[in-house]
């Protein structure tokens, strides 16, 4: 997943030294406040306190706000260099506080970031509010957009130009004062319930904790599961016994390998009934004033629908396109489903199970037909998955061949917590790309899931050159006293995906912040993730890095063909699962009327609707779909990891037709997609690359739901 935390207009990184002069002594003892002085700029975080960040966000505003002063009131005819690159190098300071901040708040969000968080996140909401909906700004904005021609705009600072002036018009720029009050006031409520939406999800994960007493019953569980059950109850005052919550590598491992049927139930319901119990924490108010919000948002800008709204700027253009690329997959993913559960209900059968296969048991049983179909389980290769081998001879061994970069550790880099690792990462010439940094491990303060982001903004424009901090954040398996971390297949899938999104952020050489790494549609953010993750089945890459954590032994040959025999097993019930969610997702944000609703009913009209198989869930139940409702990113937007997958599964054609490892082939893909960022428009970069639009036919395909 690619996370953009915030959207002020502008994300600049570019120190002015005028400016810098005139900060007194005591603004320099806020880190934030002075330039860095660490190698290539990464932010001082040992130096960083949490009294640091209220006064410098709000310097950066003041400094912002003269600068935006500054552009409208210039007596000078409106043009690129002095209106729209000036306000997008504006707000340096402010882009250095909310970068880090919103960094940490999700991957370390200790007790006084959560404070933070209730302060900073409005002021950052109506900082943003305030520029974008600038009349004066506007207007010089808008003059430079009509004379673009007459002006001589080149196809690139056109297409800066008219990003600025469509962002504006879409955040009310020419709407009434009275009803800019109320899109600025929409806004502020927004970003208070989304932060609200997100803090319940992480309290109910953290607190709502499933005990078990005797380890007989933890049969199944690998040993590493269940020593970190005994060390969660133990901190939580009863050692002795197992604490298990329902995040998701420990979730996961419960579903998946628990023999006890009664806790695979109660992990399984937990999950289910998170932020949704009639407690102080359940979202089902904050997601009905949140639909109710954009709803009004949506009208107020002239569109029926939030969901017209959401999708009209991207490659799909109507909710209508994206819905019917979503019904392709799902009419063949629910028919595998039942042959699926046909098999799994064999094998429970088979095996003495006298009970129907229920939800709980899918994840367990599809590892039993698993296993027999194809004659391995997950503890077979998960000692050829050792972490720092699929980092270092992985993903490090494929940027090496595609794209001649080289990562060299930074022992002794800022990191803004220990579990932190920072490479310096160069090209063939030995030049400075970009640095990269990896937090892999789950903690109490890490949000659930798996993201990118970036703690700067790349610019390349006139001789100026700053290049990017890239940043991969997940939660996967930790290493124990006796064991390095050993991964799933699913979770080196993670690591691979998540690096596809690094190599987008790096890579770039789009000259202007506003154009730079992943700021591009939402369409295609997530087709480099999900293109990255076909090389880890590679045979040459996977025999690198695929080697026990003991002997040093090369996965066998045999392991291999299984490996990639069973990359197929069981996709009708993922892709189910991911384009129920994404059909949710848009149902949510079709609704044009302002009534409560009863989200678990409005789940269960949907799924009838769909014909949604009885053992198979939403990948997320609303009230924990992060992805659409702790920010309007992904809002109406889930299904973009499906329109992505089209993009990613036809691309992937030309690399299995030329060669995966084929360096002509990658020069192509570096040059159109990834490094290209939002410097033209996404189709015709791909269609550059590939030489056709896409269909969706080649993932039908790679997920084994058509021949």
């Amino acid at each position: 997943m690619k996370k953009l935390f915030f959207t002020i207009l502008a994300v600049a990184c570019l120190a002015s030294t005028a400016t810098a002069a005139k900060k007194t002594t005591v603004k320099q003892q806020n880190p934030f406040l002075a330039p860095y002085t660490t190698k290539y700029e990464i932010p001082p975080f040992e130096k960083i306190k949490y009294e640091h960040y209220l006064p410098a966000l709000q310097a950066g505003i003041d400094e912002q706000n003269a600068e935006v002063a500054a552009i409208v009131n210039n007596p000078e005819r409106p043009n690129f260099e002095n209106t729209v690159l000036a306000i997008d190098n504006s707000g340096e300071t402010l882009n250095k506080v909310a970068y880090v901040f919103m960094a940490l708040v999700e991957s370390d969000n200790t007790p006084q970031m959560h404070e933070l968080a209730e302060v900073l996140t409005p002021m950052i909401t109506a900082q943003n509010d305030e520029v974008n909906m600038n009349e004066a700004l506007f207007a010089r904005i808008k003059a430079v957009h009509d004379a673009a021609d007459e002006l001589g705009l080149d196809k690139v600072q056109r297409r800066l130009t008219d990003k600025y002036y469509d962002r504006m018009v879409r955040n009310g720029a020419l709407l009434s004062p009275a009803l800019k009050d109320t899109l600025k006031e929409i806004n502020r409520k927004q970003a208070a319930l989304s932060l609200a939406f997100t803090n319940n999800v992480m309290h109910e994960i953290a607190n709502n904790i499933i005990w078990v007493e005797r380890v007989e019953d933890l049969a199944g569980l690998s040993q590493a599961t269940i020593d970190d059950a005994a060390a969660l109850a133990t901190q939580k005052g009863r050692p002795g016994q197992y604490a298990f919550t329902a995040s998701g590598a420990t979730r996961l491992a419960v579903l998946n390998n628990a023999d006890n049927r009664a806790l695979r139930q109660q992990m399984y319901e937990t999950y289910l009934n998170t932020a949704s119990r009639g407690d102080e924490h359940d979202n089902s108010a904050n997601i009905n004033q949140l639909i109710k919000l954009r709803q009004r948002k949506a009208q107020i800008l002239g569109y029926e629908t939030f969901a017209d709204y959401a999708v009209a700027p991207v490659m799909a253009k109507t909710v209508e396109r994206a819905e019917e690329l979503l019904m392709q997959l799902w009419w063949p993913a629910i028919k595998k489903v039942d042959e699926e559960v046909a098999d799994m209900q064999a094998y429970a059968d088979a095996h003495g199970a006298n009970f129907k296969i229920a939800p709980w048991d899918y994840y367990y049983y599809a590892g039993k037909v698993k296993a027999e179909k194809f004659n391995f389980s997950d503890d077979d290769i998960r000692p050829y998955f050792e972490l720092n081998s699929v980092v270092k001879n992985g993903i490090f061994y494929v940027a090496n061949k595609l794209y001649g970069l080289t990562f060299t550790e930074m022992k002794d880099a800022p990191k803004y917590n220990p579990q932190v690792t920072v490479y310096d990462v160069k090209d063939e010439k030995g030049k400075h790309v970009a640095v990269f940094m990896t937090d892999y491990f789950p903690r109490a303060t890490k949000a659930q899931g798996a993201w990118m982001s970036e703690m700067n903004a790349e610019y390349n424009y006139q001789g100026k050159s700053v290049r990017p901090i890239i940043f991969n954040v997940a939660s996967m398996t930790p290493p124990t006293k006796d064991t390095p971390s050993l991964l799933s297949i699913d979770e080196v899938e993670t690591v691979f995906h998540e690096f596809g999104h690094a190599l987008h952020g790096m890579l770039t050489t789009a000259p202007f912040h506003g154009l730079e790494g992943t700021n591009v549609d939402r369409d295609l953010v997530e087709m480099p993730s999900q293109i990255n993750e076909h090389w880890m089945l590679v045979p040459e890459v996977l025999k690198n890095y695929a080697r026990h954590y003991r002997t040093g032994e090369v996965i066998p040959q045999e392991l291999v063909d299984k490996l990639i025999a069973s990359s197929k097993f069981n996709q009708g019930f993922m892709t189910t699962e991911l384009v129920g969610a994404a059909l949710l997702d848009i149902e949510w944000h079709k609704l044009n009327w302002c009534g409560d609703i009863d989200v678990r009913a409005f789940e269960r009209s949907v799924a009838r609707r769909l014909h949604m198989p009885k053992l198979v869930q939403f990948r997320y139940r609303s009230p924990y779909f992060k992805h659409i409702f702790d920010n309007d990113q992904y809002s109406c937007g889930y299904y973009t990891y499906l329109w992505s997958q089209v993009l990613e599964a036809d691309a992937w054609e030309r690399f299995k037709a030329e060669g995966p490892l084929n360096r002509a082939v990658a020069d192509d893909y570096r040059h159109f997609i990834l490094e290209a960022g939002d410097t033209d428009d996404p189709m015709e970069l791909y269609i550059k690359f590939r030489g056709h639009e896409p269909n969706a036919d080649a993932l039908l395909r790679n997920r084994g739901l058509k021949e």
